[in-house]
């Protein structure tokens, strides 16, 4: 294999045949291509984009660089992937939620990239969780509490793995192509009946824009519905945060809260949403208002709390964090901040909370960095709030008053207080699946 010659090819907008991009993944996964090759390729596929075709034929080469969790018990098994946020907390309660319905869920998910969180710092909050699970593990956890909650290991999409960390350094992130076919290829993997994804948009996203998440949901739809794994996206805001909490421990104690029915609304609303897509998706529920009523009853009875309880249990974490959440990290420097004048919450700016976060040591500028997971925000305040002159908006958590002074900084340019408040995005706008896009509506 050229792969100088398929870089050129690539470069002057060439389409690259099916087994050639198999040939290059399969390689470069065994290690016989090297990083500054793979990261010309990817910089020209930023420029000149994939057919179909070529997506289909990494998809596929990615999945097959790898194994698959096995299929086994009677539950109909359905993920659900996010892409994205800040304040987006809503993996620790819908896979238990779910669960808990009478669905497996196998959730594999990320650490923080950027100014997002990850979902696996927050269950790493809890004192002794693993996520590093061999698929073997996961799937007697799986049988025997109907979710697991795992990181991507070197036995799923490998090729994927090495293939996502030099995008990662190389500004190559944002090619639509390529986030599908990392996603899709690592949820194929643990063979599954159905996927939902929740795509973000607004300016905390890594694709801000509606046309953009529209066309990543159609995209990574018609990946896992060619891979026989009926999928659905719906689009949700990240023009402000979701929930009232950012950052890792903060964000696990509020997940906590919402499986004892007492979150925020917003995050209650998305998570029943994306959850109603799960259980319609494994024909436990034949219409949205029963699946959200199935749902509802979950958290009600206090059954999605107690199969947080066994997972936890089950991955080696301590499960009276579900009773007692100051068994979390606790960060030791707290500030609550105030309206600095009347007026109307004009925005809550995400990524500048995420930024802060990253700064004040909870989030990471390597790959290897150990993190705070104490720090961060309670943001109380949402877009379209009247306030008084010091009324409280947020809380800083800090590990000391160097962050302290740093995420005041960042509550003072995030939040503003003006005259008016423009209308904010809808909390979910789009519906995605295998018949098209329709405009979301809550049910009746």
């Amino acid at each position: 294999m050229n792969v100088t010659r398929l870089i050129e090819r690539k470069r002057d907008g060439e389409v690259l045949a099916a087994e050639e991009w198999a040939g290059l993944v399969e390689a470069y996964a065994a290690g016989r291509v090297p990083d500054y090759q793979v990261a010309a390729l990817l910089m020209a596929v930023y420029f000149r984009g994939l057919e179909d075709a070529e997506l289909d034929a990494i998809t596929d080469a990615m999945l097959a660089s790898g194994d698959r969790l096995p299929h086994a018990g009677s539950r109909p098994r359905i993920d659900k992937h996010s892409t994205g946020g800040v304040g987006d907390k809503v993996s620790l309660v819908l896979a238990p939620l779910v669960a808990a319905c009478g669905v497996a869920v196998p959730m594999m998910s990320g650490r923080g990239l950027g100014h997002t969180g990850g979902t696996l710092d927050k269950l790493e909050a809890i004192p002794g969780f693993r996520t590093g699970l061999s698929l073997a593990e996961a799937d007697r956890i799986l049988q025997r509490t109907g979710v697991v909650l795992i990181g991507q290991t070197e036995e799923i999409a490998p090729a994927d793995r090495r293939m996502y960390a030099l995008r990662d350094v190389t500004a190559t992130v944002e090619i639509i192509p390529l986030i599908a076919a990392s996603i899709v290829s690592k949820k194929i993997a643990e063979s599954l009946d159905g996927l939902v994804l929740d795509v973000k948009r607004g300016t905390g996203a890594f694709l801000p824009g509606v046309e953009d998440g529209l066309t990543l949901a159609r995209t990574m739809v018609r990946l896992g519905e060619a891979r026989g794994c009926p999928t659905v996206a719906l689009l949700t805001a990240m023009d402000r945060p979701l929930g009232w909490a950012c950052g890792n421990a903060l964000e696990t104690e509020e997940a906590i809260a919402t499986l004892r029915g007492e979150g925020p609304p917003d995050l209650v609303s998305v998570t029943l949403a994306l959850g109603a897509e799960m259980l319609l998706l494994a024909q436990v529920a034949t219409s949205r208002e029963e699946a959200v009523a199935t749902l509802q009853q979950a958290l009600d009875s206090g059954a999605a709390a107690e199969t947080f309880r066994a997972v936890i249990e089950a991955q080696g974490g301590n499960p009276s964090v579900v009773d007692d959440p100051a068994v979390l990290s606790q960060a030791p420097v707290q500030r609550v901040v105030g309206a600095d004048r009347d007026g109307r919450v004009a925005a809550v700016e995400p990524r500048v909370l995420g930024r802060a976060i990253v700064a004040m040591g909870g989030g990471r500028t390597r790959v290897d960095q150990e993190i705070d997971l104490s720090v961060g925000f309670v943001v109380t305040a949402k877009p379209g709030d009247t306030v008084r002159e010091g009324d409280p908006l947020a809380t800083v958590h800090a590990a000391d008053e160097a962050g302290l002074e740093l995420g005041c900084a960042a509550l003072a340019e995030a939040i503003r207080v003006t005259d008016e408040a423009p209308a904010a995005l809808p909390l979910i706008s789009h519906r995605v699946s295998a018949s098209g896009v329709e405009q979301y509506a809550d049910p009746p």
